[in-house]
């Protein structure tokens, strides 16, 4: 008897040993990655610069299809690959005047809001260059009319944002001089296409720190663009500049836990636990590992490397987070500068989410991916839902673009935003999306990871749902849009205000309303919880207003101040909010 129970016990361990390792098989056999460079068109090299070359995924020419730019060594054009919307690309010739410089980072951004994306390529030898778009992709290099450097000051990557919430981006110019002297820089933008240099003013340091690259994303959601800032050489500690509502900064990395001191590479900004607090990625030398910083929403970061299992230990450069399969969590990518000659240094490795705040290093394709890497950025050449990922290679190797060749069993939504009180790309907004009381966020950036661009479309995969049942999007200028019943399987194009949210489900999505706005003389507010602090700013940042009522519903007299536009900060709880308010 007791023979035949245990015959039985083993069958029944063994079926389960396979349907485990079936299912496990099963999930991860689901992602398959394949480079498709030469037979989409993308089959060139950037050349053989030391510590690589930027790359873009941006959509350049607004046609709803996302094209490739890829930065340059010395003596050669950047290069432009312009989607033939159908998943194949075609190189452009620009003709960009002063263009032959080696290239670190090259991005898109339409700085002066006219509707078409201008180009900003950055070099650490001749100097960084301006191009202006006049609508046709006819470029005009517009450095020195612009207020921007026309020397070589190093210049190693650039990031765009609004930190003043005026709709119009301003930049952070990330400098690598290895002799110490040349200090980051911030300039703000004044609106009619120049830009004036704030870094003193702001806060930002004034002596060199090695810095590769910088991110602006709103870590403690309070409406405000902060900055992180990734610093070389273990003597540099990261930067986390608190924006402080009045165009300065204060460094909190200390406070937070993300002053990290390592030669630190990316910084890559997603929200891997889906808890609305966006988390940061910071890759490194084997010696400690890369970093992954878990946002706490308190204020401070937990260093989660180990226990997510994504410490890499080999020489990484970018990274990127993307939901490979649409299974409703972030996947990531990193790259390496090594070949794989050596195996006990990864040359690139792909974490899939196991939904539990862990990774694992499934067999996701990406055969022969053992070229020397640095930048790489996510895309969707097909518009299938289904994110692709391109790669910048050194010694004259040419890039890889990763076609993504998974089973498309799962649904998904793209969502691209227009801004029009807020910034045209719509940098710098919240996208909120829920299904069945599982929500996840996307946070705009433009200039991300190490000296790379992401698509400006955010993707969500959305598993087997076929509706979302809302769309939330929060914009820099305090707008709320907000769309219920999404069908999956689409691109959404969310122009500001035109879902707005009424009083009554504003008051329910963020316990706090404020209206009329615009308004006359007197504006009023509605809280769940007693409002302790009530500021009022106005746009070139001098506060114009300040009041403590402690209560949760009250009014604020606007009658002494000018007609025009404000940014209202208001803190309730432990909540800190911002809102874009106007005085007729």
């Amino acid at each position: 008897m007791n023979n035949t129970k245990d015959a039985i016990q083993m069958k029944i361990s063994n079926v389960a040993l396979f349907l485990i390792i079936f299912w496990t098989f099963g999930i991860y056999a689901q992602i398959d990655f394949v480079n498709q460079a030469t037979a989409l068109g993308v089959n060139m090299t950037a050349g053989d610069l030391e510590y690589g070359s930027g790359i873009s995924f941006c959509d350049f020419n607004n046609d709803g299809w996302d094209d490739i730019s890829i930065a340059t060594s010395f003596g050669n054009q950047s290069e432009f690959f312009l989607n033939n919307q159908d998943g194949t690309f075609t190189r452009q010739n620009f003709s960009l005047p002063n263009d032959n410089v080696q290239g670190r980072q090259i991005i898109w951004a339409d700085y002066d809001n006219d509707g078409d994306k201008d180009l900003f390529i950055i070099s650490n030898l001749n100097g960084n260059h301006l191009y202006n778009n006049n609508g046709s992709l006819v470029f005009t290099d517009v450095t020195a009319a612009s207020g921007l450097p026309t020397a070589n000051i190093e210049s190693w990557g650039a990031s765009f944002g609004d930190i003043n919430n005026d709709g119009f981006l301003d930049v952070f110019i990330s400098n690598r001089d290895e002799n110490l002297v040349q200090p980051n820089l911030l300039f703000l933008n004044n609106q009619d296409g120049t830009f004036s240099d704030i870094s003193v003013s702001a806060g930002i340091h004034l002596t060199s720190h090695l810095s590769f690259c910088s991110a602006f994303f709103d870590y403690n959601n309070d409406g405000w663009q902060d900055i992180y800032v990734a610093n070389d050489k273990d003597f540099n500690e990261n930067f986390l500049y608190h924006n402080n509502g009045n165009n300065t900064f204060t460094n909190v990395a200390p406070s937070a836990g993300v002053n990290i001191a390592i030669d630190a590479m990316t910084t890559t900004i997603g929200d891997y636990n889906n808890d609305g607090w966006f988390d940061i990625y910071v890759t490194n030398t084997p010696i400690g590992g890369n970093a992954f910083f878990k946002n706490n929403g308190d204020n401070t970061f937990t260093n989660v490397t180990e226990i997510t299992g994504t410490d890499f230990h080999s020489f990484a450069w970018g990274a990127v987070f993307l939901d490979a399969d649409n299974d409703m969590d972030q996947d990531m990518y990193v790259s390496s500068s090594m070949d794989g000659s050596i195996p006990a240094l990864l040359s690139a490795q792909f974490y899939t989410n196991n939904g539990d705040e862990t990774f694992s290093t499934p067999n996701a394709g990406f055969n022969n991916d053992t070229r020397i890497s640095h930048s790489n950025a996510i895309g969707d050449v097909d518009n299938d839902g289904y994110p692709e990922i391109i790669v910048s290679n050194s010694n004259n190797e040419s890039v890889f673009l990763w076609k993504n060749q998974s089973a498309q069993n799962n649904n998904w939504l793209k969502i691209n935003l227009e801004g029009v009180v807020s910034n045209k790309d719509g940098i710098g907004s919240r996208i909120e999306i829920s299904i069945n009381g599982e929500k996840q966020y996307r946070y705009t950036l433009c200039g991300e990871g190490y000296i790379s661009q992401n698509t400006n479309s955010e993707l969500f995969g959305l598993g087997t749902n076929s509706e979302v049942d809302y769309v939330k999007v929060t914009w820099l200028s305090g707008t709320i849009d907000y769309l219920e019943n999404v069908t999956a399987n689409q691109i959404l194009n969310i122009v500001e205000g035109s879902y707005p949210l009424s009083v009554t489900e504003e008051v329910f999505q963020n316990d706090f309303n404020v209206y009329p706005n615009p308004a006359n003389e007197v504006i009023k507010f509605h809280s769940k919880l007693p409002v302790s602090v009530i500021e009022i700013f106005n746009q070139i940042g001098s506060r114009v207003y300040a009041s403590e009522p402690n209560k949760s519903e009250g009014e604020v007299n606007m009658g002494n101040l000018s007609s025009g536009v404000y940014i209202l900060k208001i803190q309730y709880g432990n909540t800190l909010i911002s809102k874009k308010i106007i005085k007729n």
